[in-house]
């Protein structure tokens, strides 16, 4: 019988302190950059000239006596190597995915890190001491014989137990650097019913559209994550315009940051608000519809298209599916080809990508922009027409009952915009 998966949980804390403190984080994650890209080294030298690869504990070994594995404490160090070997581990297994046609795509050896850059440090709870409310972080000894210091200190976090935390990152990001505190967290036991599900489909102005088979549906609004997108967009045109290629600046690094804080604040909000959907209504399966792919492959127009591709929608289709692994929800992806076309009051087959009968023509039609009609003219909202077919795409396989689908749901489903304090009433699609 397997093991049940640790569920480990995550807090990110921006670092603000002195000067001496943060000359230091510089210098420590500028060595670790250095000493990852002398393992990927030394780890593709072996692999170009005897074809095989080498492990974590061999980099370990090898690093050892290099200068910058001496710049950093000894766990610190240890980390680093193991990243790179764990990197080199992912491309032997996804190297035989290709061979063997299970992978479309040939993957690359891992490359070296840009010159000078800065690269994430890794403190296990072993080298950490708390002391007086700071936790004590070692240096290395080089570091000690250069410059005489030992360690430096940085605030620990008022709504965490220091003996529960099981490893803290020193993150760099643009002219930042933050802490990630890593502790384990339990499952949270709930009454959930499998049969009870919520389909979600995806876009641009409404961000997520679920829709279950509880009577219940709404639409996350994201408009004003693609204001704020076009915002950061326009700034780094008007920044970047009459300046050389690859140009970068202080400024631009404060704006991409700021982008960057706004976009992850959206996608815990908003994963967030689907989990207590279910949890409120008892949801016990949750179908997210995803085409692997998609954006690689999107050709929407110039400007759509980049929209499309700076929504982190990835990131918060993982977010949503590590939730549900906390809450005992059920996360299922499924493709959602046609999903859109498909008439869901119809029935119409829902062909799989590539698929499709020569024949085959959708019973409804869009009208206007997000809404739909039906062969019997009846009107619903488009992207809940788009959620509804998502759950068709598994409900054999799954054995879910739709019934439970309202017309209402489908026509007037209660919008939510993720920085608003209430939630809008119910709109019009």
């Amino acid at each position: 019988m397997a093991k049940p998966k640790k569920l480990m949980g995550v807090q990110q804390c921006l670092i603000s302190t002195d000067k001496d403190t943060q000359a230091i984080l510089q210098y420590i994650c500028s060595e670790s950059n250095n000493l990852h890209n002398c393992a990927v080294y030394y780890a593709r030298q072996i692999w170009f000239k005897t074809g095989t690869y080498v492990t974590s504990f061999d980099l370990v070994n090898m690093m050892g006596s290099n200068r910058h594995f001496a710049a950093l404490s000894s766990e610190a160090a240890v980390q680093t190597c193991l990243s790179v070997g764990e990197s080199i581990k992912s491309f032997s297994e996804l190297l035989k995915k290709s061979r063997t046609g299970e992978l479309g795509q040939k993957p690359k050896f891992p490359n070296y890190r840009k010159s000078g850059g800065y690269q994430v440090v890794s403190f296990p709870k072993r080298a950490l001491k708390l002391v007086d409310g700071q936790i004590r972080f070692p240096l290395g000894l080089q570091v000690k014989a250069w410059f005489g210091l030992r360690d430096f200190f940085l605030p620990m976090p008022s709504n965490l137990d220091f003996n529960l935390i099981k490893e803290v990152r020193i993150l760099p990001r643009n002219g930042c650097f933050y802490a990630k505190f890593v502790y384990p967290v339990s499952a949270n036991k709930i009454n959930l019913d499998f049969t009870k599900c919520l389909g979600l489909d995806h876009g641009i102005s409404n961000w997520l559209t679920g829709v279950s088979n509880v009577g219940t549906s709404f639409i996350v609004d994201g408009l004003h994550l693609k204001s704020l997108n076009q915002l950061y967009n326009k700034q780094i045109a008007n920044i970047k315009n009459g300046k050389p290629q690859g140009f970068w600046s202080g400024k631009l690094a404060a704006i991409t940051e700021k982008r960057n804080r706004q976009m992850r604040d959206a996608v815990n909000k908003a994963a967030r608000l689907v989990i207590n959907h279910c949890i409120d209504n008892g949801i016990g399966t949750l179908v997210f519809g995803w085409n692997q792919g998609q954006k690689d492959g999107v050709n929407m127009g110039r400007k759509n298209n980049q929209k499309f591709v700076q929504i982190p929608t990835a990131k918060l289709k993982d977010r949503i599916s590590q939730l549900c692994e906390r809450y005992g929800i059920r996360f299922v992806e499924t493709e959602e080809s046609y999903t859109s076309k498909a008439s869901f009051l119809d029935s119409d087959t829902l062909p799989k990508y590539g698929e499709k009968p020569e024949r085959w023509k959708e019973s409804g039609r869009r009208v206007q922009r997000g809404l739909y009609q039906s062969a019997d003219k009846v009107e619903i909202n488009a992207d809940c027409n788009g959620a509804a077919n998502i759950l068709r795409k598994v409900a054999v396989t799954l054995g879910l009952c739709l019934e439970g689908i309202s017309s209402g749901a489908l026509t007037t489903p209660l919008r939510v915009r993720i920085w608003a304090v209430q939630e809008s009433q119910r709109l019009q699609p």
